[in-house]
């Protein structure tokens, strides 16, 4: 008979995970098909991390993740193992976690005897304040934490009735678990007292108290480490964050409030709020602290009726505390508030609440219950549904905080970065400029208008953005690195390598500061120190697509033809649609003497990009070599067209119209490459030869005699100058 019972009892919660996990399925439908947004992409496992020994530093590394969540990065590590980085994955892992969370939550009343237990796991599982948690891939931190820390307080609740030390040493490991995924779950010890002081009518020391000893250290410990990786690692400082204690205290009474508020009536919710203007010599701005506290009053005054409501008001209190702004969180330089900060702390309002419709409908027909739930479940799930959407990509996410936020300049400032990476210039310019308007004080939004400047051609005016932006943050190693691209553009190379040696020092495991250095080192001629930093790139970013093809060129450079073909060979099979590739492969076969592959290559590449002007250049030299005259001269002109600057190609065509015998158009060529080259022996050599078959005496001895001065042990020099002054 008890196996019986036990077996229907395990049946029926089975029965009741399987529907938590279909309604909630359907209600978070919309977002399942949804792509990364925000910061999604630095919480999913990097390239550097992806081995055995990037789970090792996930453990031991601080700084290597976001955030230092070892447990919630060791299942990013395992997820990206099972479905790499397809979003739809770590969607479901989220639908699976939040649903396991509603199901502990109906466990976890159930062995309180709380009423109503069902109607709880699913208002839970379906409540739309829990969105931002679910379709927000980077919040598994939440659902992951909330499922460890419940199992933990399951644990511990057997363990004080039972006080067996091992039910006792499983439930410290899954708390210690679950600090170590969000350390929100820190104020855990904090619920389980009052929750014994909701069951007794008191709290004794030795029984209550001493027991959680363990606990409240090891979350008092976790609690300090985080602040202190979220204000050295992640940046929670600055002038946001220099709040007074009184400032701090009016935010911590009207976020409650806030929080109690969307938890009864969850309309008009968003993924950012607007940061409140927090001021203690404003009257009004104390009514919420002072709501706060005459509830506590009221309901500590009926508590021989009823401690429920005080319990469930405090626990919900303790519960909230890190996010209530007396300790610093990055976010707050956004909102003092966020759906996400209340995902654990809703459990007891739920449960409250949940209790009490349950018992306004005691005695009546069964059948109105079942109504009155399905409306609210009803209610609650199509809200969810809705909200969801905004989880469709980054830009209707942007877009729709935006509708309910106007002054949002989050969303102002990411939008505008999103159209950028889109091509969308003008577009992001509009959006940019709003979020400097309406904080200019934000350092993303003048590195973010130096970016648009940079990407769309403007080269002249985004250096100043990006040095307004360092002024800001000068501890951002991409701005320095983005400063660096643009002075490289423009040709500036020292000051291109210092800032991206600033970028490397201030972030080592930067692999494209690390590319770019050794790009500068190459066009300086220092291809030794160019391979090593291409080597380093390669080292911390194996995925770095650009880097294969720099390191080709630089075995090249340094003559080491075979390893640069290897390079080569590596860099196609990243980058098999790159011109560039192409290009620099057909340099490596050219150097081994496979004209044939090399001119494959080159027509490639020019395939690609039709306006490669060096491919078109480096065509030519092979086409002459098989003695295709006519096609070389068709690309050395396309060269010339293209690059009105190059020399070698000025060079090549005039020579090759020289030696085909039209000297006469070869004469402005071998001039155009005399201005940029004017110590080139070969170019006045050569310019001298086609002056003098042109009948250009005079102007040939001048290019003679200057090629001599260059060149005084020349034989080749002083037979040219003999021939031409014979000629007089």
């Amino acid at each position: 008979m008890n196996g019986n019972m036990r077996f229907s009892l395990a049946a029926r919660c089975a029965c009741l995970l399987l529907a938590i996990v279909i309604v909630v399925s359907a209600a978070y439908y919309p977002a399942l098909r949804g792509t990364l947004v925000w910061d999604d992409g630095g919480h999913i496992t990097r390239g550097e991390l992806r081995s055995a020994d990037g789970l090792r530093r996930i453990w031991i590394e601080p700084g290597a993740t976001q955030q230092y969540y070892p447990v919630l990065h060791s299942a990013f590590w395992l997820e990206q193992k099972l479905w790499d980085d397809h979003p739809l994955g770590y969607h479901l892992a989220n639908i699976v976690l939040h649903s396991l969370a509603a199901f502990l939550v109906f466990i976890l009343l159930r062995t309180l005897r709380v009423p109503g237990a069902t109607l709880a796991a699913f208002v839970f599982a379906l409540h739309p304040v829990h969105v931002e948690s679910v379709a927000w891939i980077s919040e598994q931190k939440n659902t992951l934490s909330a499922v460890l820390c419940l199992l933990a307080a399951l644990a511990y609740l057997r363990f004080d009735e039972s006080r067996n030390r091992r039910v006792y040493a499983g439930a410290l490991a899954l708390f210690v678990l679950a600090l170590l995924a969000k350390t929100v779950t820190a104020m855990l010890p904090a619920a389980l007292v009052i929750v014994a002081w909701w069951r007794r009518g008191r709290i004794d020391l030795r029984h209550d108290v001493m027991p959680l000893t363990p606990f409240v250290g090891a979350g008092v410990m976790a609690g300090i480490w985080s602040a202190w990786i979220e204000h050295s690692v992640i940046g929670a400082q600055g002038v946001e964050f220099q709040l007074t204690l009184a400032q701090r205290g009016l935010i911590a009474g009207r976020a409650i409030v806030f929080y109690f508020g969307k938890l009864l009536w969850p309309v008009v919710l968003t993924f950012n709020y607007a940061r409140w203007n927090v001021d203690s010599s404003v009257w009004w701005q104390y009514l919420y602290p002072l709501a706060l506290v005459g509830a506590f009053i009221v309901l500590w005054k009926v508590r021989s009726r009823s401690r429920t409501p005080l319990a469930a008001l405090a626990a919900f209190c303790a519960l909230l505390f890190p996010a209530l702004g007396f300790l610093n969180v990055y976010p707050f330089r956004y909102s003092f508030v966020a759906d996400h900060f209340q995902y654990l702390a809703s459990v007891p309002i739920i449960a409250l609440v949940s209790a009490g419709l349950i018992r306004s409908f005691a005695g009546r027909r069964p059948a109105l219950i079942w109504i009155a739930a399905s409306l609210l479940l009803g209610s609650l799930g199509t809200l969810t549904w809705i909200q969801s959407r905004d989880y469709a990509n980054a830009e209707t996410l942007y877009r729709s905080i935006l509708r309910r936020n106007p002054e949002s300049w989050f969303a102002q400032n990411n939008l505008g970065r999103l159209l950028i990476d889109e091509g969308r210039y003008e577009e992001a310019r509009s959006h940019l400029e709003e979020a400097l308007r309406l904080n200019p004080q934000v350092w993303e939004h003048h590195s973010n208008l130096g970016l648009l400047r940079l990407k769309s051609g403007a080269l002249d005016e985004a250096p100043n953005f990006f040095r307004e932006a360092i002024r800001l943050n000068p501890f951002d190693s991409e701005i320095h690195n983005n400063l660096g691209h643009v002075l490289f553009r423009q040709g500036k190379l020292t000051e291109a390598a210092e800032e991206f040696t600033a970028a490397i020092r201030l972030k080592p495991s930067l692999a494209e500061a690390h590319n770019n250095l050794g790009l500068v080192f190459l066009l300086q001629g220092a291809a030794v120190s160019a391979l090593h930093e291409f080597q380093e790139a390669l080292r911390l970013e194996p995925d770095l697509r650009q880097v294969h093809a720099n390191l080709c060129q630089a075995f090249f450079v340094l003559g080491r033809i075979d390893e640069g073909s290897l390079a080569c060979d590596a860099a196609l099979r990243w980058q098999p649609d790159s011109a560039e590739v192409h290009y620099a492969a057909g340099v490596a076969q050219y150097r081994r003497g496979r004209v044939d592959e090399a001119m494959a290559h080159w027509r490639e590449s020019l395939r690609i990009n039709p306006d490669f002007a060096r491919a078109h250049n480096d065509l030519a030299i092979a086409l002459i070599t098989k003695g295709q005259i006519a096609e070389a001269l068709v690309q050395l002109r396309e060269a010339v067209r293209l690059d009105p600057g190059n020399t070698d190609a000025l060079f090549n065509l005039a020579n090759t119209l020289l030696n085909t015998g039209h000297p006469a158009e070869a004469v402005p060529h071998y001039e155009r490459a005399l201005a940029s080259k004017p110590d080139d022996f070969a170019v006045l050599t050569n310019l001298g030869a086609a002056l003098l078959a042109v009948n250009r005496r005079e102007d040939a001895i001048l290019q003679f005699q200057a090629a001599l001065r260059l060149k005084p042990e020349s034989p080749q020099a002083r037979e040219n100058l003999a021939r031409a002054q014979r000629g007089r």
